[in-house]
């Protein structure tokens, strides 16, 4: 079967590529072949056909089933992490009913009662870093992160249980900080238990540990059900299949993990690119602080996320800084031609929101963080998609946009912040994700004092 554009490097080579340095990996393929490239990577089946044109990514992502299915066996990768009953491994009606139950957690009313809460979380996490001493900014917006998803799955974020949970998530996480740990995911020969003091040994143990503390909860909130409480436990505890049929214990956990972890790790990643990425460029950072200073000293959370230049910022951070790269994979059903290439069935398709993001025809100078393209142009979903598209978008998606433009809002509206180096931070592969390859490093230098808008002449 002749596929698109195969890459000529060996198999081998190419799959050490990209768990290694995956952006290299992706700009040398896109080099050649900029619309579609077929290549022999690994964690998706052994062969996968990269689509970089949005009209191709749309063709794929929006089409019938019949033609483009996506299977959560292409997801297997995830599956030590996140087990089999996942929302992620699941097809066709039971993904559809799984996410039609989750979503609204991430919508409407209960958005507006997170927001007071992430603004007061990011004060109090912040007000506890010194003055003039580097940190890394990554580790503190994991820290609000991780608090905010665990307000939205349990309802709650305090507690032993909680400090514990917070804590393991913590470590597991941290074991895929590098290439060389993340390798671990991708090569299954990797994956032996030698004992707690081996990368894959300790994972299992850190993984114990979250699972027993996850069944814990499943069978306290079991025999205490609330009414009242609209976390995203209780909904899925209250929820009943066709045959009137509540979720297992096992299928409630795998469904908390994946929430807790996908929904903590990116959003931290994408604050703190935010914040190093605003403080690079003084003119954006001075654009966005007149933004925020007409809006007083207690803005409204609803006001702050409606600001058209800090939504600006928002974007171009994430497609400059994606945290994700892919789409989820499709497969393909029946013979199809997909950018003047015959696909046959069985054939693996992505989209690559990555290359995407960095064409010269959508986006000029691409490397350039420049908010104002996106004041500029309206783009559309398959020309802009950090969080995916069809129906395995990110289920998070609301959560981590309003998320990110409170905190950024809150953070450069309290205090003034500078790089802590000269040296300009850069992505790097964290598990499945990218992340500053040094947590973004910055110094908080002082408080900051919201300056009145100037009146123009034409109103004085």
């Amino acid at each position: 079967m002749q596929l698109p554009n195969p890459i000529k490097t060996p198999s081998f080579l190419q799959k050490l590529q990209w768990v290694a340095d995956p952006i290299g990996y992706m700009e040398s393929a896109a080099q050649q072949y900029p619309d579609i490239f077929t290549a022999k990577i690994i964690g998706f089946g052994d062969t996968l056909v990269f689509v970089n044109d949005p009209q191709g990514i749309q063709e794929v992502l929006t089409n019938d089933r019949k033609k483009y299915a996506a299977l959560g066996e292409k997801n297997k990768l995830l599956q030590p992490i996140v087990g089999d009953y996942s929302i992620l491994m699941l097809d066709g009606d039971r993904h559809r009913r799984r996410r039609q139950l989750v979503m609204p957690s991430f919508h409407g009313d209960r958005m507006r009662v997170y927001g007071k809460q992430i603004c007061n979380l990011t004060e109090k996490v912040f007000s506890q870093i010194p003055t003039n001493q580097p940190f890394a900014a990554r580790n503190v917006t994991q820290e609000i992160s991780l608090q905010v998803i665990l307000q939205t799955v349990f309802g709650v974020y305090e507690g032993e249980r909680f400090q514990k949970l917070k804590k393991q998530l913590g470590l597991m996480a941290d074991l895929f900080r590098s290439p060389f740990t993340s390798s671990f995911l991708y090569f299954t020969f990797l994956q032996k238990d030698l004992g707690p003091w081996s990368p894959w040994g300790k994972f299992v143990r850190d993984r114990a540990q979250i699972d027993k503390l996850l069944y814990a909860e499943i069978a306290e909130r079991r025999d205490k059900p609330d009414p009242n409480r609209v976390d995203i436990l209780s909904l899925l505890l209250s929820s009943r299949d066709e045959a009137g049929e509540p979720m297992t214990d096992q299928e409630l956990h795998d469904e908390l993990i994946t929430l807790l972890l996908a929904g903590y790790e990116t959003t931290a990643s994408a604050m703190a690119w935010g914040l190093y990425l605003i403080h690079q460029k003084p003119e954006v950072l001075a654009k966005l602080l007149q933004e925020l200073d007409t809006l007083g000293d207690s803005p409204d959370p609803m006001s702050i996320f409606r600001l058209p230049y800090l939504t600006a910022v928002c974007n171009e951070t994430l497609r400059t800084r994606p945290v994700t790269m892919l789409t989820f994979p499709r497969v393909v059903q029946k013979p199809v031609e997909l950018l003047g290439h015959r696909l046959e069935p069985g054939t693996a398709v992505i989209g690559c929101m990555y290359l995407l993001h960095q064409r010269e025809d959508l986006y000029p100078q691409p490397k350039q963080f420049k908010p104002e393209r996106f004041l500029e142009r309206q783009f559309s979903p398959y020309e802009f998609m950090p969080f995916g598209g069809g129906v395995r978008r990110c289920i998070g998606e609301a959560l981590a946009v309003f998320e990110m433009k409170l905190v950024l809002a809150t953070l450069v509206s309290r205090y003034q912040f500078a790089l802590a180096d000269n040296q300009p931070e850069v992505s790097r592969r964290r598990g499945i994700i990218l992340a500053p390859a040094h947590g973004a490093r910055m110094v908080i230098t002082g408080k900051r004092a919201r300056q009145e808008p100037q009146l123009s002449m034409a109103t004085t």
